[in-house]
């Protein structure tokens, strides 16, 4: 009979994850005053990152603060490990999209470097000569065509007009990978304090191709007031100019002509634009939709709705939604297609936004056995949105997590809880529309007060689950978060808020923190149920 290799083994066998506390025991208070733990300062810069809208308040946390402490963990980590660094803006940037967060992140880690001397990495990498690590780490944060013009104007702003050469050359290379004539057209505008020419006149990028070198020259002209004529291999800079000239002469047939506005680069704000009240809406919109991404369509729906869109052009947009292929390209935060949902004045767009939700949760695990997730509904889940722009509380991010998972799982138990004197079950069905129980459980915020006791609402709502999850912002006022789960079950806390000091003593054995706005982070928990111990996800 085998002793170690059986069942319950494999059950009992728990990884770790790379979030760790500096100390297993409670070495600090939460903003609530409760019991809490450091982290390292990897593990810090990590979540702080993962949910840093930059320049923005959050409940506990005021702008400028957090900015710094952002800026200095990023400090730290870049002179102590550049490898770490890059690897993890890259992620940042993409797996995560949090761009503004990348471009401070990228910024502030080569300041740090140049200011400690350290210019070079190691120049061979798997037998090819390999750019210096600062310039690389620039190029990393740079992933639309928009953003070597933001570097330039976020470095300049913070640490002075003079750009050193690794500054220069890192966006030079996203330069020449980003700028295209569609770009020039799309993001170019005189409401930038950095055109396309002065990053191009800063910066020197050399061109890939002769159409690139002419559309550097071009993107100079025409910042000088000097493009009068168009350089011939810019064949949809010359479409664009031919289409506004017609539509100047008041020939509007080509802003209803999805092939003409395609070869013209023409984005849906512009024909807005140029069309005005000339053109009925209904034929605008259903030029435009073949050519508009994701993030439009999501943002369009009621202005469809209200031009009376045809059904097949709606039915287009559905299935576009409903394509799991398409909605993880658009790198969409999971609570976007909440929001769009709830803007949308029409139900006919209900189900395709449901399964692109879905569809963005990908990496949320459906988990075996009983899980118990509890979600967090307190006052600073419910005051005020994810950022100064959305109407998305921090609690509707979690619930998404939370109904997500008791969607998917064998035998899941979701809870809220706040003060932790009346914890509420919420029953989710399999197959259950996860918009529409979001919506349900958000409703019930309030039943349990408005504080935020962990602890107590574990000791509550623990029954012999075999993991436990935590969707909160885990700043606690009460103690004993790690011993009112036993030792041997697993505890994870999925963290919105980022903040210094957190509920759950990371590193210990089955006691794992992750985080953020996606599920990029969700990647990690079934390497941990399957005993490994996961590392960073980049």
């Amino acid at each position: 009979m085998s002793k170690f290799n059986t069942t319950t083994a494999v059950t009992a066998a728990r990884g770790r994850g790379p979030i760790a506390a500096a100390s297993s025991t409670p070495n600090a208070r939460t903003h609530e005053g409760g019991a809490g733990h450091t982290r390292d300062v990897k593990s810090e810069l990590f979540l702080l990152a993962v949910s840093n809208m930059v320049g923005e308040d959050t409940f506990y946390e005021k702008a400028g603060h957090r900015d710094d402490r952002f800026a200095g963990l990023v400090r730290q980590v870049a002179v102590a490990d550049p490898d770490w660094m890059l690897r993890f803006v890259g992620w940042l940037r993409g797996d995560a999209n949090m761009r503004s967060a990348s471009l401070v992140a990228a910024a502030e880690a080569v300041k740090a470097r140049l200011d400690a001397g350290v210019t070079v990495r190691p120049v061979q990498l798997d037998s090819e000569p390999v750019a210096p690590a600062n310039r690389q780490i620039i190029a990393a944060a740079l992933q639309r065509a928009d953003e070597p013009g933001e570097m330039l104007a976020y470095w300049t702003s913070r640490h002075g007009r003079k750009l050193p050469m690794p500054v220069k050359r890192g966006v030079a290379d996203a330069v020449r990978r980003l700028y295209s004539e569609y770009s020039l057209l799309k993001y170019d505008t005189s409401a930038k304090g950095f055109r396309f020419a002065d990053v191009v006149d800063l910066t020197h990028p050399a061109p890939t191709a002769p159409w690139q070198g002419e559309l550097f020259r071009h993107a100079l002209d025409r910042r000088h007031g000097r493009d009068e004529i168009v350089p011939g291999l810019l064949t949809m800079v010359l479409a664009n100019r031919e289409l506004r000239g017609r539509v100047a002469a008041g020939d509007f047939g080509g802003l209803a002509d999805p092939a003409a506005l395609k070869a013209a680069g023409v984005t849906w704000e512009d024909v807005l634009s140029l069309a005005g009240a000339k053109v009925a809406k209904r034929a605008l919109w259903e030029a435009l939709i073949p050519s508009m991404g994701l993030m439009a369509l999501a943002r369009n729906l009621r202005n469809f709705d209200e031009a009376g869109i045809a059904d097949a052009a709606a039915a287009a947009v559905a299935a576009r939604f409903a394509d799991p292929a398409q909605v993880a390209k658009s790198r969409m935060f999971p609570f976007r297609w909440l929001s769009a949902y709830e803007a949308a004045p029409s139900l006919r767009w209900g189900h395709a936004l449901d399964q692109a939700l879905q569809a963005s949760l990908a990496n949320v695990p459906a988990l075996p056995g009983r899980t118990l997730v509890l979600v967090d509904t307190s006052g600073s889940m419910t005051s005020g949105g994810i950022s100064a722009k959305s109407k998305v509380t921090p609690l509707k991010a979690a619930a998404v997590f939370g109904v997500a998972l008791a969607a998917r799982g064998e035998r899941v138990d979701l809870v809220g809880f706040a003060d932790g004197r009346r914890p509420f079950t919420h029953k989710v069905g399999k197959g259950a529309s996860v918009i529409r129980e979001v919506d349900r459980f958000v409703r019930r915020s309030g039943e349990d007060g408005h504080g935020t006791a962990i602890a107590a609402s574990l000791r509550k709502a623990f029954a012999g689950h075999d993991r436990v999850v935590i969707v909160s912002d885990m700043q606690t006022m009460d103690h004993g978060v790690t011993s009112a789960v036993p030792a041997t079950t697993p505890l994870y806390g999925f963290n919105l808020g980022g903040y210094r000091v957190t509920a759950v003593p990371a590193g210990m054995p089955n006691r794992i923190e992750f985080g953020g706005l996606t599920d990029a982070t969700f990647r990690m928990l079934p390497l941990i149920e399957a005993g490994r111990d996961a590392t960073w996800p980049f």
